[in-house]
């Protein structure tokens, strides 16, 4: 109980004074026009407010990554809890902080043309490959997860089949809508629905008194499988994950002011965290520890301990609002990965998204191959999503670290996670049967040597890019705009 308690306090410390010192180091300007004013367009660019881009952001980031990831990342033991504590201050929340910031500072750009300025064009066309696999990844994982907690909520009186294309349904109109009609207008509702749920059940673990438990060297390491490097990837959405690095652009183009960039990015990847520690408490602790969770999640998946943790604390109708705020939550961040799919590729080909039908050229297809990958089995997707998850977490502190390293800041802050996460995510998909199946021992050797390679690669690239004065911000001194206040 302590370890999980003090984490929940660390992260709100750390969201008033990690978060605080990144924002000051960050060098935020307030009377600087955002892309929400210069490039308004009544589509993607539209302003709205703090706590309306607060909770969009939030469920935008906060799909069944930080339920179903810590869930199973609960069989590890209160290890997890260390994880999520550092990996959301020092690794997740500076990663989502500087892709919005600096995507607000470049026109509200997404991570394909932010790498492609700092790391070069040919990231450009590299990352854009990349982020479109993943958010199409996201987005079908999205439909076939929420999918089956329906299912398994209305007990089967709807056919699946009927339930994924709703779902579907919902994700094309939420894609082609200006962001203002359908998202900027149900999420805020949405997102105190998530936060009701995910209080209620932390809560009434505290009420009743349930034994989570404590940190220790013997209560963790499931089947002697290595910590480093599958519990972080297992954990991704609550401690650091590439899919954010998707999302913030989209918020980017609807915040009014660099100040409000703190709360939007930094705060509600903390505010993630926290929802992420309360399922993983709630797998540690309500199974009859890792053995009765391993049958559970043999039995049914991390859907059916959902299911069977929201009725034990919450009852059968506290326990339904609680699902449906789970459910709620892969569905908010589906519809906005095709949303993010959609404007990735409009960017990357240059073409204007006011109408409709340019929107519906781009639209359809990405929903096309998306029907197709839910005939994969949810089990492989969700280890490619994973990898390619956190290598997308990569790329994106890579890209932070470059512009801070530009502009003679402190570049370390995104630097040595980015490091970190590189060794791990090399490790894993040396090792792994969806990779390359090296023993682990030669994917530790391998995962090293390539590591430190393409870290003095970027020292290299760091260096002839200060020098050549690259950018770091769209010039606006043209833009003639009026006041404006939230």
């Amino acid at each position: 109980m302590y370890t999980f308690l003090f984490g929940i306090v660390l992260l709100i410390v750390g969201y008033f004074t990690y978060g605080k010192f990144i924002e000051k180091m960050f060098g935020v300007k307030e009377d600087r026009a955002t892309p929400a004013y210069t490039s308004g367009d009544g589509v993607d660019y539209v302003p709205m407010s703090t706590k309306k881009n607060s909770l969009i952001q939030l469920l935008n980031i906060a799909g069944v990554g930080p339920i179903f990831g810590p869930i199973m990342g609960a069989l590890y033991g209160p290890i997890a809890f260390i994880w999520i504590v550092v990996g959301a201050i020092f690794a997740g929340a500076v990663h989502d902080y500087l892709t919005g910031m600096i995507s607000i500072r470049n026109r509200g750009a997404h991570l394909p043309e932010l790498a492609g300025k700092f790391l070069g064009k040919f990231m450009k066309h590299v990352v854009n490959a990349f982020a479109i696999l993943l958010l199409l990844l996201v987005g079908t994982v999205f439909v076939s997860a929420p999918a089956g907690l329906l299912y398994n909520l209305m007990n089967g009186w709807m056919a699946m089949g009927i339930i994924v294309t709703l779902i579907f349904g919902y994700y094309i109109l939420a894609t082609l809508m200006p962001i203002d009609k359908i998202i900027g207008r149900f999420y805020p509702v949405f997102g105190a629905l998530l936060i009701i749920s995910a209080v209620g059940v932390g809560g009434m673990m505290l009420v009743k008194g349930v034994s989570i438990p404590e940190l220790s060297l013997t209560n963790f390491h499931p089947d002697n499988l290595p910590i480093f490097p599958l519990l972080f990837l297992t954990i991704s959405c609550g401690a650091l994950s590439g899919f954010h690095a998707t999302q913030s652009p989209i918020i980017s183009r609807t915040t009014q002011k660099e100040g409000q960039g703190r709360k939007i990015f930094y705060g509600m990847m903390i505010a993630e965290a926290i929802i992420a520690m309360i399922w993983a408490a709630a797998g540690m602790a309500l199974f009859n520890g890792y053995g009765g969770l391993n049958e559970m999640l043999a039995a049914g998946g991390p859907a059916l301990i959902v299911s069977e943790a929201s009725t034990m604390m919450l009852g059968a109708v506290g326990g339904t609002l609680a699902i449906l705020g789970v459910i709620i939550l892969p569905i908010t961040s589906g519809d906005t990965a095709f949303r993010s799919a959609r404007m990735i590729i409009a960017d990357y080909i240059k073409f204007p998204q006011a109408k409709i039908t340019s929107r519906l050229w781009i639209a359809v297809p990405l929903f096309a191959v998306s029907i197709i990958l839910t005939q994969v089995d949810f089990n492989i997707l969700w280890r490619y999503f994973s990898w390619a998850n956190q290598s997308t977490a990569v790329i994106a502190l890579f890209v932070g670290a470059m512009y801070l390293f530009i502009a003679k800041k402190n570049y370390w802050v995104a630097l040595i996670p980015g490091t970190f996460m590189l060794m791990a995510t090399t490790t894993y998909i040396l090792n792994a049967t969806i990779g390359f199946g090296l023993p682990m021992n030669v994917a530790y050797i391998g995962a090293t040597v390539i590591s430190i390679f393409l870290v003095v690669l970027f020292f290299f690239a760091a260096v002839k890019a200060r020098a050549a004065q690259i950018p770091l911000e769209e010039d606006i001194t043209n833009w003639k705009g009026l006041q404006f206040n939230e």
